[in-house]
């Protein structure tokens, strides 16, 4: 199995945060997961690939060549792969795996987050998306959606398209249960 992360860069966030990815990490490890996320080695995303890589986990990042050049790549991971710019990172993040985490982030993790949801609702992208609401981080964006719906902005089954969990040992079981989501989606992506 293949997992993309989305998470941050940042060093500064609450322990917590970092407590949680650790954790998430140790979980995708030990389910037999390939971890693929962003390519950088400080804050979420650092703790995230050198957790896994502690444990002999398989780690791949996907980091745009600017990167790079001022030296954000993790220097140890299973693979790295070097893209020509950021829309080429979220592509090939994506690209054949199993299922998309999103961890808590700054607005690159937010704005991959909600690319993946837009392209699940036009049936582009139908693996599970699972996001960790560590803190209750994501409780507005939550909150957001349903007002979506509410205003009839989105319909109530895209709600179904992504699962919040609150601790990471419920992020293998919510991408093993997620509801079912088919190519077919593009036919109620229109509201």
């Amino acid at each position: 199995m293949r997992v993309c992360v989305f998470c941050a860069s940042s060093a500064k966030v609450d322990p917590i945060y970092f407590d949680n990815t650790r954790l998430v990490a140790e979980e995708l490890v030990n389910a037999g997961t390939t971890i693929v996320y962003g390519g950088g080695a400080v804050g979420l995303m650092g703790c995230l690939a050198d957790t896994a890589l502690s444990l002999n986990g398989t780690v791949e990042g996907i980091l745009p060549r600017f990167m790079e050049k001022v030296e954000w790549g993790h220097k140890g991971l299973s693979r790295l792969v070097l893209v020509k710019d950021m829309s080429d990172r979220k592509k090939r993040m994506i690209d054949k795996v199993d299922a998309v985490v999103a961890l808590p982030g700054g607005c690159g993790t937010l704005e991959e987050l909600m690319e993946v949801f837009t392209l699940k609702r036009l049936g582009k992208f139908t693996k599970p998306i699972v996001v960790l609401n560590t803190n209750k981080f994501y409780h507005h964006l939550e909150m957001l959606v349903e007002r979506m719906v509410d205003e009839k902005f989105l319909r109530p089954e895209h709600k179904n398209m992504w699962t919040f969990v609150d601790h990471p040992s419920e992020v293998i079981p919510a991408i093993v249960n997620a509801p079912q989501w088919g190519k077919s989606a593009i036919k109620y992506a229109a509201v």
